[in-house]
């Protein structure tokens, strides 16, 4: 018994013995080899997301396997190196309402309350992890812009924020009329009044609105302009046209567009336009919202005026950054109806889109084009983008070390194959991002321990 006593402890002793030399060794200073074994990885992955639906019912799928899709490069297959699926883990929703309130627009119905509270019922039902950013844009006659909430997950917060968009619609008019009516009915100075004021309001609107369309007008030196914080100045390769586009520091962008011929000369004033959302939503992509999945929801009658050359860019900004446009259409007022398809041809002829931009950049984006009438709809149109959104699957491949980031635009295409409980093959609809950048790499050291 008592050899065993002796042995026991022998090999307690030893053990012990081993696990101090151990620590001892991996708690010494590294040496001149240890840091020569520093492994570099080089690795990139281009990542992109796609609705899979159901061509006939529209209806989301979320049973598909990795060998039911197909990803290809420049029309080259590539090899899907990385895929999750809906239920999977998935990235936080950085979600940008943008309301469109031009009052012979969206903002007709956008000032109505149980509009607004549809809208707010249903952002209440993001889970917990996603955010929500409101913006009005086209306040009034100076067609203004305001954040009525920055980025957060405060469904009270998200709500209180819509309330506002009613008293961002009292028109010039009415307020002149509430401040007689607060003037009193007994002071003889209020027509006086009503009389001054507006004459103060026509004075004002003397001036140029600063998303005023203006042909051929001489240009104006803007980099004189303190307000200015970039001008980019670019020849389209495809219509020859000179793009001038001046980003102020407030985030509005006025963009001059001259044709090949140099005949037609297109201006349009400081306004905050989709170029200019596709653009600071991108940057809080990647910057502040490195770890979501941002997109935009832009609420408009589809009436969007904007220089061809700033459609192309917009839906380039989207897809460099890999952000989601989404729009829902409101009923267009029958006026713009009747006269949409006489402003096409001259909109063609002067190198401008005045309607269909939403659809294009949700097409170049893998987002959603939703129509809206009813009250019901808002809830309903917010409902099928925010499932689109999440309902998705995550695809990746992996770039060779030797392909170089050559700074132009890849095509993508996905491709989905799946046959249903009968062996037919399924009649499919795939959503996602028509292209990708690449990008350039970030080399990631780990140190790699002698012996492993």
């Amino acid at each position: 018994m008592s050899f065993n006593i002796f042995r026991f402890a022998a090999k307690t002793f030893m053990f012990e013995l081993v696990l101090l030399l151990l620590v001892f060794a991996q708690t010494k200073p590294a040496s001149a080899q240890e840091v020569s074994d520093t492994i570099r990885v080089n690795t990139r992955v281009v990542f992109m997301d796609a609705l899979v639906k159901d061509k006939r019912t529209g209806v989301p799928i979320s049973d598909l396997k990795p060998e039911n899709f197909e990803v290809f490069d420049e029309g080259k297959p590539r090899p899907i190196s990385y895929f999750t699926r809906e239920g999977e883990a998935r990235k936080p929703l950085a979600l940008v309402l943008i309301l469109d309130l031009r009052e012979d627009g969206a903002g007709r119905f956008l000032k109505r309350p149980e509009i607004l509270e549809t809208m707010a019922t249903e952002l209440a039902k993001l889970s917990p992890e996603d955010e929500v950013a409101i913006m009005a844009v086209n306040i009034g006659e100076d067609e203004s812009r305001k954040m009525l909430t920055d980025f957060t997950r405060d469904r009270n917060q998200i709500a209180a924020a819509l309330k506002q968009v009613p008293a961002l619609m009292v028109s010039d008019d009415e307020k002149i009329r509430a401040m007689i009516d607060a003037s009193g009915p007994d002071k003889p100075e209020s027509d006086e009044s009503s009389d001054r004021l507006k004459g103060d309001k026509t004075e004002a609107s003397m001036g140029a609105a600063p998303s005023q369309m203006e042909i051929n007008k001489p240009a104006e030196d803007l980099t004189l302009n303190q307000d200015v914080l970039s001008v980019e100045t670019y020849k389209d390769p495809k219509t020859g046209a000179t793009i001038t586009r001046t980003i102020m520091k407030d985030g509005t962008v006025a963009t001059r567009r001259v044709s090949k011929s140099g005949k037609i000369d297109v201006a349009m004033g400081e306004e905050y336009s989709l170029y200019a959302a596709a653009r600071e939503v991108s940057r809080i992509a990647t910057v502040q919202r490195p770890d979501s999945r941002a997109a935009i929801v832009w609420v408009t009658d589809g009436i969007i005026p904007i220089i061809i050359e700033d459609r192309n860019a917009t839906a380039d900004l989207l897809v460099r950054s890999n952000v989601t446009f989404n729009s829902l259409t409101v009923s267009m007022r029958t006026l713009y109806r009747f006269l949409l398809p006489f402003a096409k041809p001259v909109g063609n002829w002067i190198g401008m889109s005045f309607s269909g931009s939403a659809k294009f950049l949700a097409k170049e984006s893998g987002g959603e084009a939703v129509q809206v009438s009813r009250t019901s709809d808002y809830a309903r149109g917010l409902s099928k983008v925010i499932g689109n959104l999440t309902a998705r699957y995550s695809l990746g491949f992996t770039l060779a070390e030797e392909e170089k980031d050559d700074g132009r635009l890849h095509n993508l295409e996905i491709r989905v194959k799946a046959t249903d409980a009968k062996g037919k093959l399924r009649k499919l609809e795939v959503n996602s991002r028509q292209g990708y950048y690449m990008t350039t790499a970030t080399e990631k050291e780990t140190t790699a321990s002698k012996g492993q």
